[in-house]
């Protein structure tokens, strides 16, 4: 995919996300400040998920690619966040992105935050779960129409609830 001239425009919107202060509430993350999932302990959590689901969900760790038994699921329903049953994403927006992690070119924005990752020397953009904070990806302008995005998820971070 051919990245587009650079405009002014362009310009202003990347150096805004730049200063942009991770930290600062995305979406819908306003709406569930006070969520009791916003009060487990990292002792509850390690207790309420499986190790690589803790690793990938509390500490922004990472699956192995093509381990995910949910590369493979295409029944109808929703792909929910494994930390707290929070819908991030319809069967109807999944596609094979060929990157071994499933792949989505939509999701629900009002469950989801974004922050700025720099933990690979270069600017990507990471979502979480709005409810419970749980790390789930990161966002790519490389995906298919109609929005141009992949939404790369960890499976170990997702459940899904056939529809």
């Amino acid at each position: 995919m051919t990245q587009p001239p650079l405009s002014r425009r362009r310009i202003l919107l990347t150096a805004s996300a730049l200063i942009a202060a991770p930290g600062l509430a995305r979406a819908g993350e306003a709406d569930y400040a006070n969520d009791p999932a916003r009060r487990v302990t990292d002792a509850q959590w390690r207790q309420r998920l499986p190790g690589l689901s803790y690793d990938v969900l509390r500490h922004e760790g990472t699956e192995r690619p093509f381990t995910s038994p949910l590369n493979d699921e295409h029944r109808a329903g929703t792909f929910d966040c494994r930390g707290c049953g929070l819908p991030l994403f319809l069967s109807a927006w999944k596609f094979d992105s060929g990157t071994g992690w499933p792949s989505f070119f939509r999701v629900n924005r009002a469950n989801i935050g974004t922050k700025r990752d720099l933990g690979l020397g270069i600017p990507r953009t990471e979502y979480h779960c709005a409810r419970c904070l749980g790390h789930q990806g990161h966002v790519f302008e490389d995906g298919p129409r109609p929005t141009g995005l992949r939404y790369c998820n960890n499976g170990v971070a997702l459940t899904f609830r056939p529809g």
